[in-house]
């Protein structure tokens, strides 16, 4: 699937600028859609000193909706709101005393991705922060997600540098190293790239940098931590990460593919061991459904199991009024898969009647 790009650069106009920032923006424009994102093609969007929060919003919202991967590039300067105590991203109109109104809040990042799957999101930061906000950074930890939390799905590179000398406007060197390091038209692995690019701008940084360097998910069996899940009874988050496999798995391969559909049925074989049995009668039906959207024949092992195991759990409902919906769309699909087993269909018709006079 194509890639998404997002390259946002912002840092305030006149004396409160720390960085310029969208100095990087040309370098990095040089660079091929596809070398920025890491994908055959790849949408570019570009945000340069944008003026207002909710602009940037929505870009960012957009860019989270996409599918496939996506690649964030953010170049600017953090500024505190003295009220909340919580980072923000800087822009055009920013000054001391307006962070709150005219600038982004740095956890919008992590609330618009927290829904993309995970492994499918990077970003590359290159930041300056200012006096207020780098004694923060600093200082110890608190308890909680870190100022600058990205989501714990998402890969994060990239460095935050101290507030530049008086009257100095500072360089996104690192950013432009990233940039120049792409103009070769090879995208090396992240943590290669972000490795690199340290060490182009080491002899002018000097250590003083708080570096950001947090790969996504890793690779290993995922269906060892959703059974570890199960057995500690853990089920909200089975069903999570189970849901958010399917998602990767759909963007990657298609919504009605065997690598989608794979953890679609898991998800419902989770709510039968969670004990709701409407949750996974309702996912198996869904199942079979997509099944027969998809061209598979009423036949098929895949599709005859799915409405067997539907109607396993449908007998399990407790509550009228739910069986009785969810009787209704079993009895469609069991008219167009009969299965194996002989009166499926009158078994489900007879209990349907008899759920009618049940209050």
């Amino acid at each position: 699937m194509p890639g998404t790009v997002l390259l946002l650069a912002a840092s305030p106009l006149g004396r409160g600028r720390l960085v310029d920032a969208a100095s990087v923006l040309p370098v990095l424009a040089a660079v091929p859609p596809s070398v920025l994102s890491g994908t055959d093609t790849a949408n570019v969007v570009e945000l340069a000193d944008p003026l207002e929060p909710q602009a940037v919003l929505t870009r960012l919202r957009a860019a989270a909706a996409a599918p496939g991967p996506l690649t964030v590039y953010v170049v600017g300067q953090l500024q505190f709101d003295r009220r909340q105590r919580l980072p923000h991203l800087a822009l055009a109109r920013t000054t001391a005393s307006t962070v709150r109104y005219t600038a982004l809040p740095w956890h919008w990042f992590r609330e618009e991705l927290r829904l993309r799957p995970a492994g499918a999101t990077t970003l590359f930061l290159d930041l300056h922060a200012d006096p207020e906000t780098w004694q923060s950074l600093c200082a110890p930890l608190p308890p909680g997600p870190s100022p600058l939390d990205c989501g714990r799905d998402n890969a994060v590179y990239g460095r935050v540098a101290p507030p530049p000398s008086r009257r100095a406007v500072a360089v996104p060197a690192y950013m432009k190293a990233v940039a120049t390091i792409l103009r070769s038209g090879r995208r090396p692995p992240e943590e290669e790239l972000h490795q690199q690019a340290l060490t182009r701008i080491a002899p002018e940084s000097a250590g003083t940098e708080l570096l950001l360097a947090r790969r996504g998910p890793l690779p290993g069996d995922p269906h060892a931590a959703v059974t570890a899940a199960v057995r500690s009874g853990r089920h909200a988050d089975a069903d999570a990460l189970a849901a958010r496999l399917e998602q990767a798995a759909g963007l990657a391969h298609g919504p009605v593919s065997e690598e989608a559909m794979h953890w679609t049925e898991v998800r419902a074989d989770l709510a039968m061991l969670a004990g709701d049995a409407a949750r996974s009668c309702r996912t198996w039906l869904a199942v079979a459904t997509a099944r027969l959207a998809a061209g598979q024949p009423a036949d098929a092992p895949a599709v005859e199991a799915a409405v067997d195991r539907a109607h396993h759990q449908w007998g399990r409902i407790g509550d009228p009024v739910r069986a009785r919906e969810l009787g209704s769309v079993l009895a469609e699909v069991r008219g167009r898969v009969p299965g194996r087993r002989e009166g499926a269909l009158d078994h489900v018709r007879r209990q349907l009647r008899q759920l009618q006079t049940q209050d």
